[in-house]
């Protein structure tokens, strides 16, 4: 029987399916130890801070390991799957260990596989450490030899403490020194638990008491009932929702202006639209046209379509418009986009709002689709919300809520008539846009709904 030799074997790392991502779940995987994969064969799949990603493989073998369970969130350049392309069927069987006589060489580096359209991360990663791990024992006493010798131990001479960005953050928001907490993570990293146990107070002094002064037991902490409380983790989409918009809230200063408007005449256009046979096949609601008058108004109002540089202190005019589209899955609330909305014609841009949004209800988003947005639409009219304050997605200048359409009484040529009547609402990045240029681009959005002949002489 043959062995599983350490050149037959390919190691699959997680890959950096988005820009900039760190980690990701393995939510499911397809193949089990022993399965014969393919160039191009779908292994798993994994849910990132943005969306759920397939992962195929890039090489030909058999599954001899898979490193993590389903469930695990792993740092990206992990490896999560070891494959043997040696072209041999035989399971692996491990023999004894040789003595070892002395070190061997580190063996050349294999070539890190690489998902088409995505990078991997050339600084070299480690598992997230657990919490309450201890040094290796190795480090510890490489430590304790160093200082017998009457050296500093490696650790104590970086110039940097090791920790990852959020732990940073952390401790720079709690005016922790990360020179001066004591690292429990592997490896000398420190952890979130580190920086907390750094900010909380020092226990008071035990002073000396008398022996038969006996302190009464603690009392024992309630346990929760699960029958009347559901812990749910955060993770996944809704973890990076939540600090997206803890973010823009507290970075963005946010005004938002409201206006209520007769879109009778935009509902009577959707009826015909409906029936044209350039739309035949498309997605025709008001949807479309609410989000062809935002287009217009932005190229009315061009200074509304901008970003702000915090870093650089400057305001970066946008001469496109990536149009982001709010929708609703069963993994959160995700904003794709659609490209260079602002060129696309009404057939166009229906067609790209349909698969827009059958894309994000079958969970199919790329993360890619995710990114590079610069003005977004929200319609909370689909739950039967007259209106809201949207939270502006990191990034962007501005974004518009959209309510219920329904009947309602309206002043009509001097008469009392039941209208179809909405709300529409613009929430706006206040050091980019003042409310002069707000109520512009609100305002020609309400003009052109209330009017659509509008879109033929304006746009």
């Amino acid at each position: 029987m043959t062995t599983m030799t350490e050149a037959s074997v390919r190691e699959f790392k997680m890959p950096d399916v988005g820009e900039g991502l760190t980690e990701a779940e393995i939510l499911k995987w397809y193949v089990q130890v022993g399965d014969t994969v393919t160039d191009g064969q779908v292994v798993c799949e994994v849910e990132t801070a943005k969306a759920a990603v397939e992962l195929p493989i890039p090489y030909d073998g058999v599954v001899r390991e898979l490193r993590f369970p389903e469930g695990t969130t792993v740092d990206v350049g992990t490896s999560i799957i070891a494959v043997d392309v040696s072209g041999g069927g035989a399971a692996p069987v491990e023999t004894p260990a040789a003595p070892v006589q002395e070190e061997a060489k580190p063996a050349a580096p294999a070539r890190t596989p690489v998902l088409v359209g995505y990078g991997v991360s050339t600084a070299a990663t480690k598992r997230r450490p657990r919490k309450g791990a201890e040094i290796p024992a190795q480090e510890a006493s490489a430590a304790v030899q160093a200082e017998l010798n009457g050296h500093a131990p490696e650790a104590a001479v970086k110039s940097r403490p090791l920790a990852k960005p959020p732990v940073r953050k952390l401790a720079k928001d709690l005016g922790v020194d990360l020179a001066t907490v004591t690292p429990s993570g592997r490896d000398g990293v420190i952890t979130r638990e580190d920086v907390h146990a750094a900010v909380a107070p020092a226990p008071a002094p035990v002073q000396a008491q008398a022996p038969e002064r006996v302190a009464p037991p603690a009392p024992s902490l309630p346990v929760a009932d699960s029958t009347r409380e559901t812990r749910i983790p955060v993770k996944g989409v809704r973890k990076a929702t939540a600090a997206a918009m803890v973010g823009s809230a507290f970075t963005a200063p946010h005004v938002t202006e409201f206006v209520t408007v007769d879109v009778t005449r935009t509902m009577k256009l959707v009826e015909e639209l409906k029936q044209d046979k350039e739309m035949q096949g498309l997605r025709v609601n008001p949807l479309l046209l609410i989000a062809k008058a935002l287009l217009v108004a932005i190229k009315r109002n061009p200074d509304i379509n901008a970003s702000w540089d915090e870093a650089a202190q400057e305001i970066v005019l946008k001469h496109y418009v990536n149009l982001g589209i709010a929708a609703a899955t069963p993994r959160g609330l995700i904003v794709p986009n659609i490209r260079d909305a602002h060129a696309k014609t009404l057939p166009q841009l229906a067609q790209s709002l349909g698969e827009l949004v059958s894309t994000a209800r079958d969970g199919k988003t790329s993360p890619a689709a995710m990114q590079g947005g610069t003005v977004t639409i929200t319609n909370v009219g689909v739950f039967g919300i007259d209106t809201g304050t949207p939270i502006l997605n990191p990034g962007e200048s501005a974004i518009l809520a959209v309510g219920t359409i329904k009947l309602q009484p309206w002043v009509h040529k001097g008469k009392v008539k039941p209208r179809q009547v909405t709300t529409l609402a613009l929430s706006f990045d206040h050091r980019l846009v003042d409310g002069e240029l707000g109520s512009k681009v609100l305002a020609d959005v309400a003009a052109i709904l209330e009017q659509p002949k509008r879109l033929i002489t304006w746009g």
